[in-house]
């Protein structure tokens, strides 16, 4: 049976073993704890959610609005740190240890700054924001939402420092450092909850502020790793306040598209949030619920992003295309194979983890449904659209992957939402099928990309 899944997952041009920088051995150290990483921070909004579903559907639904508000700066956060993981990885490949460093400070320097200014803005201007975006749901879900945002708004820098050094040790192939510190993290935000809820009756604030501390363990805790100078790559004071403009660009030119492509997504899915808000509190639950299941079922190409970034980021930094390529097939196999077989599981668990939501039948109904499309599509073509798409820009070829993520984000996810969920009155199950077909344009023109050779005329550093 091992050999039939390893022969399943190997290229078919393979490459003599003294070739490849990335045994099979480094690949499952690698990508093992980034699954359980991942896993362990999908606990946390699924502890939220179930545990503030005991508060009532307003709570629920506020705690998911916000999220999907929040997940904008989340995901801005991760496209920098990516930028300055691909910068990293790729020094880390040419073996330039002083630019490494030099590169991991700054990078820490600049997402840092920023995550200051967006939390500013949330703190001031929440209600507007809040308004702007959900004016039309209902009174106590629009209180919710500016009790959730208000709160979670101080985990901004927490989150955006946690990144930078979560990327930083993935750079390394660290993974079980951030596996470990996700692990402590998300039993603080659970035991808290469970305190905050049931304990002292405290709704919506009761997740907000246990979310906010284990943020804060986060940060702390992967920074004073990342300082150690038993490290490959460590944070250098002078690298961390000092301005290093060449340094920056490297960075910012990965990184901007990037955080374009991703800022654009979220973007939109707020304005689908928006569209959702529409449909009724029982729709709004049920999407927010089924949004726990699809982030958890999404997980192996999640995990499997960094994973690309750190192996074709030093294929491609050392110069070694013929390697990257046989990883660029091995890794996307690998990813296939553990998406049809994770997403297969949680539909299959689904409708026993449904009997612990206290929801009624119409709720739990329209919960299995949205699961069910969810998952078909996204074992066949998240692992190109997604985790794929991270070996193109590790490669530097950036700008193409921008291109095609916002346009199909436009066309396919919001133009087709709008037309299936309120033209056609299909609500959020309209809503999830243009999702589908926003992955599948995705990953025909990554695929295509890839193919053509493009990626391999691209320079980062």
């Amino acid at each position: 049976m091992r050999d039939l899944c390893l022969s399943l997952m190997e290229p078919k041009h393979i490459q003599k073993p003294e070739r490849l920088p990335f045994s099979n051995r480094d690949i499952q150290k690698m990508i093992v704890p980034l699954f359980f990483e991942q896993l362990l921070v999908m606990l946390v909004g699924i502890a939220d959610t179930f545990m503030i579903s005991y508060a009532g559907d307003a709570a629920v639904s506020g705690v998911s609005l916000v999220n999907m508000f929040n997940t904008i700066f989340l995901y801005l956060f991760t496209a920098l740190a990516s930028g300055g993981a691909v910068v990293v990885s790729q020094y880390i490949g040419s073996r330039n240890r002083e630019k490494s460093a030099d590169a991991a400070g700054q990078m820490l320097m600049l997402i840092t700054g920023i995550s200051v200014v967006f939390m500013g803005a949330a703190l001031i201007w929440n209600r507007q924001l809040l308004g702007l975006l959900f004016g039309s749901v209902e009174e106590p879900v629009m209180e919710a939402c500016v009790i959730y945002l208000r709160i979670s708004a101080y985990s901004f820098p927490a989150l955006a420092v946690y990144n930078a050094g979560a990327a930083l040790c993935r750079s390394m192939g660290r993974t079980k450092v951030t596996m470990q510190i996700s692990l402590w993290s998300n039993g603080i935000n659970i035991i808290g909850n469970a305190i905050g809820i049931f304990v002292l009756h405290a709704g919506v604030a009761g997740v907000a502020y246990p979310s906010l501390i284990a943020r804060l363990f986060s940060a702390v805790a992967v920074t004073v790793l990342c300082l150690s100078r038993k490290n490959a790559v460590f944070y250098r004071m002078r690298s961390i306040f000092g301005w290093q403009r060449d340094m920056i660009r490297r960075i910012l030119r990965v990184a901007v598209p990037n955080g374009v492509e991703n800022g654009m997504f979220q973007l939109i899915k707020v304005a689908l949030s928006s569209v959702t808000a529409l449909f009724g509190t029982a729709q709004i639950a049920a999407n927010g619920i089924a949004q726990s299941f699809w982030s958890l079922a999404a997980l192996v190409g999640v995990a499997m992003g960094p994973a690309f970034i750190t192996v074709i980021g030093q294929c491609m930094g050392a110069g070694d295309i013929r390697a990257a390529d046989y990883y660029f097939e091995k890794l996307y196999r690998i990813t296939l194979w553990l998406s049809v077989l994770w997403n297969a599981l949680i539909l299959a668990a689904t409708p026993l983890i449904l009997l612990l939501y206290p929801l009624s039948r119409e709720i739990t109904g329209l919960v299995f449904q949205l699961v069910l499309i969810h998952n078909v599509c996204n074992a066949v073509l998240f692992p190109r659209s997604g985790a794929f798409a991270n070996g193109l820009r590790a490669a530097g070829d950036v700008t193409f992957t921008m291109y095609v993520s916002v346009l199909s984000t436009v066309f396919c996810r919001l133009v087709l939402s709008i037309v299936l969920g309120i033209w056609l009155n299909m609500g959020v199950i309209g809503v999830t099928v243009a999702m589908c077909c926003d992955w599948g344009v995705r990953a025909l023109c990554f695929a295509w990309r890839y193919r053509s050779g493009k990626w391999k005329r691209f320079s980062v550093i």
